[in-house]
């Protein structure tokens, strides 16, 4: 059987900006009397459809064959989906307002598309996949005309022609199901799943319209009015070669930069591209989980149905399962991805899943090589979907710098950027933007914002601060809000190194908010708020962020771990009393603390991961602070050694110590005055040679510190699927100190002062005759970390032994693949049959290493 397309495609003769108008349903199509009266002035394209299927009915005495059902269905779906879109559209409507009919010409290939022939092949293939059908091509193409002659740019004209055709499909099925008994026989042909369709379609709408549109809307945190798009700027990037070094063009130059938001327009729209999954990497702070949401809303509204965006915080993810799709389907919480295990499957859907946060991954067994496995799962699954045309699906990836490190094969089909830091036109923007939510007084956002220009302008302010820091967007709102309430000054940032410069940023907000702070829980009528209670209070929680996985703690760890800190606990029970736990998170949630996401109720998390990484460094060096007080006219320190292992134990024994962390706490070691480095380090490296030795974890049971952390932890996080048993409390605590003391060697090496006083070998400190008790300790401790992964020591250790001492080491076999060897002493090592692969030796002393 064969159809013929006929009149309603006058519409398009008609100028294109009456689409909109109701009046141009009755009075743009000239069918038969009957049929108006059937459709009705004020009703939409789909009901004349239904119409001109029952009013065929009436004539004809007899049911449409498929092919003319189609052909009448699918012109009205095709114009109610061009109609919906305009609606939704100003800026496109007011384009086409005022534009004339078509032209002769093009009404002449109107005219001609009036004479297709539709066959039952072709109708079934439009039924289920319209915009892969022939009606579609040859709907797109005269859209694209009628457009173009509209003064609409080719490439704008067919963007819109694709989504009308996709967004065409739910209103096919509508018409065709809203004729009722009139098309039995096609209702029963695709077996009454409309039904479903419809709701499968809802439900994808509804996700877009509660998930993915109040992204961009939503405020920056607790205690700011504006939202995220109302100072939001697109940021720039550069490509990566498969090392993760700038990609450079045929003269060695580094490839020019890009804005990260057109870059991912033109991966998604080119084929080459389609193989590639695209990593976003950067620095934290530098917006990568912003640009998620402003990205995945921009998909929404102008490139759905064509790509749906599906936003992931992987952070989120409860469960990992064994294949890539199965963890989408238990991550996307939604009746299409629930009910219907073929939603990855359906040519008519393609999705972009924005996975934000590879760092940040909750993944059991993460140090096992889960992160590689699920990486490497990604890029299987991106392959698949070029290869299989029935899904087409893109990932997009974001992670912090060092997301990769440790990944001994990644996938082949990953596409590395880097964000940079903002330039001087990004950041002028960006300015312009905060001058408008600054102030609600013109005048005076007039002068906060030359006041914060003349700031970061001054000869008095720091480099580092002028062109590293105020050019990253988390520390930009930072220095723009203080110096909003006027809690910036410049001399406060002279004579600072950058870290020293972002820790000062960092104390400043926290005292700035702190204050804030007390006074709101004051006129709240909370008694005895003491701003060093709740300083105590945030840095504790961030002990418990980062133990708890470096996403979210409950509130029940925080106070279990402040017990007997009689203060801090009274102000949680108070601020409790006055409206309950959600009072008391909303209470936190003003100094950077808010409501955990997800189902984790009773839980906070910081805004930013960065302010728990800081706060942790903080509360990590109070704790240092007191190991080396000693006591008043006695000998001895207050906290003796078995004291002393205990709280290492519990300080340090629950994963590895992020090199933010480190960094943030070495700056805030070097601004106490006059602190005993070689004090702390004579502890701690007393501490690592027991270690070294299995004292600890060979210990009894009521004296075993490994077994009496791992305990804590099981009780403090029961319901996270994080992990730790014996060994890997025991690991990481040794690791952990490890990395403090050849960060404390490192820094000793360059003061002249400690140079004599602090010197660690990792493999013990060589005889007079410049021999070793046992040169393998570090070859053992290698081997005993592979119970965090056969990685584990390389990926937490690994990446701080630049300039370590390793003199007469015995390293034969030893794993050091990617290890910074860089300056390091390995003179007499034996590094026989070692995986040097990647490793840094810039600057080594190799003197009498054995090499084979």
């Amino acid at each position: 059987m064969k159809a013929t397309l006929r009149r309603l495609w006058q519409f398009f003769h008609a100028p294109l900006g009456e689409l909109v108008s109701e009046d141009t349903v009755s009075g743009g199509v000239d069918v038969a009397q009957e049929v108006l009266e059937l459709a009705g002035s004020a009703l939409p394209f789909i009901n004349i459809g239904t119409g001109l299927l029952k009013w065929y009915l009436e004539v004809t005495k007899e049911e449409p064959s498929l092919a003319s059902a189609v052909a009448i269905a699918s012109q009205v779906a095709y114009l109610e989906s061009l109609r919906e879109i305009l609606k939704g559209d100003e800026e496109l409507r007011k384009k086409l307002e005022g534009k004339p009919r078509a032209s002769d010409g093009l009404a002449r290939q109107i005219a001609k598309l009036g004479d297709f022939e539709l066959e039952d092949k072709e109708a079934r293939k439009a039924l289920v996949y319209f915009h892969e059908s022939q009606l579609a091509a040859e709907f797109n193409a005269v859209l694209r005309a009628r457009l173009q002659e509209a003064n609409i740019a080719d490439a704008e004209a067919k963007l819109l022609a694709e989504k009308v055709a996709r967004n065409a499909e739910p209103y096919l099925y509508e018409a065709v199901a809203a004729a009722g008994e009139g098309v039995e026989r096609i209702l029963k042909w695709y077996q009454m799943g409309g039904k479903e369709v419809f709701e499968k379609y809802f439900s994808i709408e509804t996700y877009l319209e509660e998930q993915i549109a109040p992204k961009p809307k939503e405020t920056i945190n607790a205690k700011e009015e504006f939202t995220f798009e109302d100072i939001y700027v697109p940021l720039k990037a550069i490509s990566l070669d498969a090392n993760g070094r700038d990609k450079k063009d045929d003269k060695g130059n580094r490839q020019p930069s890009f804005v990260l938001e057109e870059w991912a327009r033109e991966m998604l729209e080119s084929d080459k591209a389609q193989k590639q999954v695209m990593f976003v990497q950067g620095a934290p702070g530098r917006g990568k989980s912003v640009f998620c949401r402003m990205f995945a809303d921009w998909i929404r509204q102008h490139l759905h149905p064509i790509w749906t965006p599906i936003l992931i915080r992987l952070r989120d993810i409860e469960d990992f399962q064994q294949s890539f799709e199965e963890t989408l389907q238990s991550a996307v919480r939604t009746d299409f991805a629930q009910t219907d295990n073929g939603w990855l499957y359906d040519r008519n859907t393609r999705f972009l899943f924005l996975l934000d946060g590879f760092d940040e991954l909750r993944l059991e067994g993460r140090a096992s090589g889960g992160v590689e496995r699920f990486i490497r799962q990604v890029g299987v699954f991106q392959r698949d979907s070029l290869q299989n045309s029935e899904m087409g699906h893109r990932v997009i990836l974001t992670g912090r710098s060092l997301a990769l490190q440790g990944i001994s094969s990644l996938p082949q089909n990953l596409a590395r950027v880097k964000l940079l830091p903002m330039d001087e036109g990004i950041q002028a923007k960006w300015l312009e933007n905060w001058e408008k939510v600054v102030d609600k007084n013109p005048t005076k956002a007039k002068e906060k914002i030359e006041a914060l220009r003349d700031f970061l302008k001054s000869q008095n302010c720091p480099k580092t601060v002028q062109d590293e820091l105020a050019k990253e967007p988390l520390l930009l709102y930072l220095l723009a809000a203080m110096n909003r309430d006027g809690a910036l000054k410049v001399e406060d940032f002279e004579g600072t190194t950058k870290i020293q410069a972002k820790i000062q940023i960092y104390e400043k907000s926290l005292d700035w908010v702190l204050t804030e702070q007390r006074s709101i829980l004051i006129q709240k009528q909370v008694t005895g708020v003491d701003i060093e209670d709740l300083r105590r209070i945030l840095t504790e929680a961030g002990l418990c962020v980062v133990q708890s996985g470096g996403e979210y703690t409950k509130v029940q760890m925080i106070e279990k771990r402040l017990k007997g800190e009689k203060g801090s606990l009274d102000l949680i029970n108070q601020m409790r009393e006055e409206k309950g736990d959600e009072g008391l998170k909303n209470a936190l949630a003003v100094f950077y603390l808010q409501p955990a996401s997800g189902d984790d109720q009773g839980s906070v998390e910081f805004f930013h991961k960065s302010f728990g990484e800081f706060l942790c460094a903080k509360r990590i060096v109070e704790s240092l602070e007191e190991w080396i007080e000693t006591k008043q006219r006695r000998r001895g320190f207050n906290l003796n050694d078995e004291n002393l292992a205990w709280e290492i134990y519990d300080l340090l024994g629950f994963g590895e110590l992020t090199p933010e962390i480190v960094e943030y706490l070495l700056g805030l070691l070097m601004e106490i005055e006059n602190f005993g480095y070689s004090i702390l380090f004579q502890r701690l490296e007393n501490f690592y040679e027991c270690w070294c030795d299995g004292e600890y974890i060979d210990a009894p049971p009521n004296e075993n510190y490994p077994q009496k952390k791992m305990l804590n932890l099981q009780e403090q996080i029961a319901d996270r699927d994080r992990f730790l048993g014996l060994r890997q409390v025991d690991v990481y605590t040794g690791l952990n100190v490890m990395i403090l003391l050849l960060e404390l060697h490192r820094y000793g090496q360059q003061k002249e002062a400690l140079k004599n006083k602090i010197h660690f070998y990792p493999c013990g400190k060589p005889n007079d005759e410049g021999k070793l008790e046992d040169n393998t300790k570090l070859l053992k401790s290698i081997g005993y970390s592979a119970c965090i992964g056969a990685f584990g020591f390389l990926n937490t250790a690994g990446k701080y032994l630049t300039g370590a001492n390793l003199t007469g080491a015995n390293l034969a076999g030893a794993n050091l693949t990617g290890v910074n060897l860089a300056g390091a002493n390995l003179a007499g090592a034996n590094l026989t049959g070692a995986n040097l692969a990647g490793a840094n030796l810039a600057g080594a002393d190799l003197t009498g290493s054995d090499l084979a």
